[in-house]
């Protein structure tokens, strides 16, 4: 018979980060472990990545539910979780693990055999130009090849001005530039500013205006001279009928998909079969989890053999994150295999 329970813990950042939706210095996440009675130390674990102020099932009763989840994980029928995005990928995740002996090899590749990379974008957080300028050398110092930038919350004319900083130094054929609105231009401004930023070769922007305007981010995808990727747009759109529905409405360039928020590897798998009959492109990017859920999304994302740059590089944020066997080394993200796990720091399960 199975059995599960689960701990809390917060996650703290190196520095603070800024997103259009303000400044994070703790990012709070459970984890959930699961076992059969007939091996109790054998046991599966997973993150349940809750994202407060994103996650659609960010209510105040989501550690009560977890509570109930672990009680009755022996008859949990996984369509009863459909609309909990980061219970069921924390709950896949676990599953997967005790299934493969409960040795964090969630699923198995030539990437967790230690032999492939995935190679990832860097991430430069907002910050006044100074500080944003200095990362970007950073990264490029690194040896990254594909840099993504949160735009929003800085003087738009600064951001331009940083954009056009690295384009005057690196083509596009040197350096891949994606940008990531979080919604955070308003309907009526947005395609000019999607017309200022098509000057700086744009692989894409992430998110222009806010979620839930379908009709406007339909008219922005038919006349953007910079793709569009949807982001927030896919959380809590759970059915496949929906997820057609969206697609076909709104037309997007690329989706990206943060399993933790979409459905789990469940859910992120139905978006990606649907964007590929309608020849969207999508990639595969993390939800600010600690090493134990970037871990398994990494070797979820390996499965896919997807060629583009995925959003994978969120690990090394935190000073209190778990000694994993992943490594970062330039612009790929490597599992080396002959690497300990380190979760003594996990406590207090209930």
């Amino acid at each position: 018979m199975l059995k599960a329970s689960y701990s809390k813990y917060w996650l703290s950042f190196k520095q603070p980060s800024g997103t259009s939706r303000g400044i994070l210095t703790q990012k709070e996440t459970f984890f959930i472990r699961i076992w059969d009675t007939a091996d109790p130390a054998c046991f599966g674990l997973g993150e349940c990545a809750l994202f407060r102020g994103l996650s659609r099932e960010d209510l105040p009763g989501y550690e009560q539910k977890l509570g109930e989840v672990c009680r009755g994980i022996a008859e949990l029928d996984p369509e009863d979780l459909r609309s909990w995005s980061s219970l069921t990928f924390g709950i896949e995740t676990a599953l997967a693990d005790l299934k493969q002996g409960g040795k964090r090899i969630i699923f198995p590749s030539a990437f967790t055999a230690g032999k492939t990379g995935i190679p990832i974008n860097g991430l430069i957080w907002m910050g006044d130009r100074q500080v944003m300028e200095q990362r970007i050398r950073e990264k490029l110092e690194s040896g990254f090849h594909c840099i993504k930038i949160k735009i929003g919350a800085i003087d738009f004319e600064a951001e331009l001005a940083l954009l056009k900083f690295i384009r005057q130094r690196f083509g596009r054929q040197e350096i891949e530039l994606r940008v990531d609105a979080n919604g955070a231009f308003a309907p009526r401004e947005a395609l000019r500013r999607l017309e200022a930023l098509a000057a700086y070769d744009l692989h894409s922007i992430e998110q222009p205006i806010r979620a839930g305007q379908w009709k406007e981010m339909a008219r922005l995808c038919a006349l953007t001279p910079v793709p569009i990727a949807l982001d927030e747009e896919l959380i809590g759109i759970d059915t496949p009928e929906q997820k057609q529905e969206l697609l076909e409405l709104v037309r997007p360039q690329y989706i990206v998909l943060k399993p933790a928020l979409t459905g789990g590897f469940g859910g992120a798998s139905e978006w990606i079969r649907a964007a590929q009959q309608k020849h969207i492109g999508w990639w595969i990017t993390s939800a600010l989890e600690s090493d134990i859920g970037l871990n398994a999304l990494a070797q979820w994302t390996a499965t896919w053999d997807n060629p583009m740059p995925q959003g994978l590089g969120t690990g090394q944020l935190y000073t209190n994150n778990f000694v994993s066997p992943l490594r970062l080394c330039g612009e790929k993200l490597f599992y080396e295999p002959g690497n300990n796990w380190e979760l003594s720091i996990l406590k207090d399960w209930k």
